[in-house]
């Protein structure tokens, strides 16, 4: 079995093996003509209970062959341009390749002794990262799994620098606009804050956070003795890519001595943006930030991270472990990452983007971001000229929220039925993913365009096999009811 461990004896053995999968992987990119088959679980899930994990193959290339039957054939393949689905997207090839050598080499970002240079490159990139959001000379950060966890670390710390002691949680509040991340309210929930501590403040017709809403909210807090502990903006929401208004947000934080979060795990691609920056403008106010470069830098998953405009802050989440980075380490400067981290393992994540910054360059990317959300414009434009359709809000990223509306039926449940009906049969017949959501209590459609490759010929393409599987419903169901 030990011909199997990666080391110096078995150099050969990994380059074969690796490029035998990175082949097996490139032919299917090049074969694949929809974004998934459209297999159910009920045909795929027998397939794979049918497999004895403890009779190994023993062979790699036989270990590539189940993998396509069970795998590789049925996944959802993001860089397809009718993969119009949720907040994935198709990865640049920079980043692939150091997802190759990271996971190789298997480095851990907890401490120096374990990670060497990696430990500062991921430094380097925080701090190119604070200084495109304008965070000033004590920013710092840290590399996470997601924005879930940046969110949560972030409200950690909000949490401990309101100076509020556990039996006072329960008078700890927090405002988000209620198109605000779930996450927020699930970070509530494990940071022990009280079942009410999450206010959702309206939003106005564009989906962004109301401030005559939010000014109202802390004034009343404050009035009935409660303590308004962070204010979370939301730099491009996840339904409508709506960005909040962060620079009033930032004045009603200064007027409050609320902490100030901005949630820009979407729009974080519009600090590599020439044309689109401005759209950000007020992120440098903030306490801190979240940004998914799995999103919009297209950065392969995972790639996040939190940063804070006070690197003293960081404090709430360091731990000393005697075996692991005992006092004398900080006493001797020796630049450990665990210290800032909620993970202890972590992942040398941020060598993608470094490889990413290294071959494209930042403009390289921002590019790419700005391609869809220009296309998103143009599917806006698209939609708003159709009669079939009703769009909710014109795009500031690159969402698209829409519902289709039957010329002939006007009861809304039923053209809630005809839009869930159309999304699932879109995707059990494998040639386009779309989204859903709900607007108000009503059904509705999404488009989330990160791919560059996708065109307006594919959304009017995708239109109208969503039109078919709606008008071809609501004939069947004109027929049940007759």
């Amino acid at each position: 079995m030990r011909s199997h461990l990666l080391n110096d004896s078995t150099a050969e053995h990994y380059r074969r093996s690796v490029t035998a999968g990175v082949e097996r992987v490139a032919a299917k990119l090049a074969a694949t003509d929809r974004p998934f088959s459209g297999i159910g679980v009920g045909d795929l899930a027998p397939v794979i209970d049918a497999i004895d994990l403890d009779r190994p193959l023993g062979d790699a290339s036989a270990a590539l062959d189940e993998l396509e039957d069970v795998y590789l054939r049925d996944a959802v393949y993001f860089h397809h341009p009718r993969y119009l689905g949720h907040l994935n997207c198709p990865v640049v090839i920079p980043a692939v390749l150091g997802e190759a050598v990271l996971s190789a080499i298997n480095s851990s970002l907890d401490t120096w002794d374990q990670s060497g240079g990696g430990t500062l490159i991921e430094r380097k990139l925080i701090d190119w990262t604070t200084e495109r959001i304008g965070l000033g000379p004590a920013a710092d950060g840290i590399f996470t799994s997601g924005g879930t966890q940046s969110n949560l670390q972030a409200l950690l710390l909000a949490r401990d620098e309101a100076k509020s002691r556990p039996e006072h949680y329960t008078r700890l509040r927090i405002f988000a606009s209620e198109c605000s991340h779930f996450s927020v309210q699930k970070s509530a929930k494990l940071l022990g804050l009280g079942p009410d501590s999450v206010v959702s403040v309206p939003v106005d017709s564009n989906k962004r956070m109301q401030t005559v809403a939010l000014a109202r909210a802390l004034e009343q807090c404050v009035a009935e003795g409660s303590v308004p502990m962070a204010v979370v903006a939301t730099g491009g929401t996840t339904d409508f890519g709506s960005i909040d208004p962060l620079p009033e947000i930032a004045a009603l934080c200064e007027r409050f001595s609320t902490w100030m979060h901005v949630d820009a795990a979407y729009g974080c691609g519009l600090l590599a943006s020439r044309t689109r920056r401005h759209l950000l403008d007020g992120i440098a106010l903030a306490d801190s930030v979240t940004v998914d470069y799995h999103k919009s830098f297209f950065q392969p998953v995972s790639s996040s991270a939190v940063l804070v405009r006070d690197r003293a802050t960081l404090r709430h989440a360091t731990y000393h472990a005697e075996y692991l980075n005992p006092q004398r380490m900080t006493q001797e400067r020796i630049p450990n990452q665990v210290d800032k981290s909620l993970q202890t393992t972590r992942r040398f994540d941020a060598l993608k983007l470094w490889m990413t910054l290294r071959i494209m360059g930042a403009d390289g990317v921002g590019e790419l971001f700005d391609e869809v959300c220009g296309l998103a414009a143009e599917g806006w434009r698209l939609l708003a000229a159709d009669p079939r359709f009703d769009v909710v809000v014109e795009p500031q990223l690159s969402t698209l929220v829409f519902r289709y509306i039957p010329a002939s039926v006007t009861a809304p449940a039923e053209i809630d039925r005809a839009n869930l009906h159309a999304r699932k049969a879109l995707f059990a017949s494998g040639e386009a993913v779309v989204a859903g959501t709900k607007v108000g209590d009503r059904q509705y459609l999404k488009f989330t365009l990160l791919n560059p490759e996708t065109t307006a010929q594919d959304i009017t393409a995708v239109l109208d096999l969503i039109s078919g599987h709606a008008e071809q419903y609501l004939g069947e169901s004109l027929d049940r009811a007759s």
